[in-house]
């Protein structure tokens, strides 16, 4: 597996991998209609018009083997105001379904807290739907536990928390 900085070039498979991710993780969690809904062209659309923006400090990773995109994440400057100045935030972690449990995610996850860490990010949070228990039990296993800070999201008027995480980076 190679990880690699993410080209306009890899836009629509981010997209893909981002629907596929979310009706993977999220059926039962949020409205089906509305994950039905996702659309990738859309998806890809809205990475191109973020990559040619070029927001300072993120940084886009691609998770690559044999040659295809199996997974990407996503991280920079964390955003919320109570969180200190130079902290970072883990934004997305998609790595496809067929590519769960084998490795896709924690090589992006450890890329990610390399990279903050060499940047002297001194810790990384990250957001993850409550009723997600597989992302959160992955993120559990690498150091990160709840923060105390829950965003009441709702999707279609469907409640679907999320609980922020964080740890500190060596």
């Amino acid at each position: 597996m190679r990880i690699r900085e993410m080209t306009d070039a890899d836009c629509a498979t981010v997209a893909e991998l981002r629907v596929l991710g979310w009706r993977s993780a999220y059926t039962g969690l949020m409205p089906q209609a509305f994950l039905d809904g996702l659309d990738v062209a859309e998806g890809t659309r809205q990475l191109r018009e973020r990559l040619a923006q070029g927001h300072a400090g993120t940084v886009d990773l691609i998770a690559e083997r044999a040659g295809r995109a199996v997974g990407w994440a996503c991280f920079g400057p964390a955003r919320d105001s109570d969180v200190p100045p130079g902290e970072a935030e883990l934004y997305a972690l998609y790595a496809h379904p067929e590519q769960y449990s084998t490795g896709v995610g924690r090589a992006l996850l450890l890329e990610c807290v390399a990279r903050c860490t060499a940047a002297g990010r001194p810790r990384m949070r990250l957001w993850a739907v409550e009723g997600n228990t597989r992302a959160r039990r992955f993120y559990e296993r690498f150091g990160f536990t709840p923060d105390g800070a829950v965003d009441p999201q709702t999707v279609e008027d469907v409640p679907v928390p999320e609980i922020r995480y964080s740890r500190d980076l060596p």
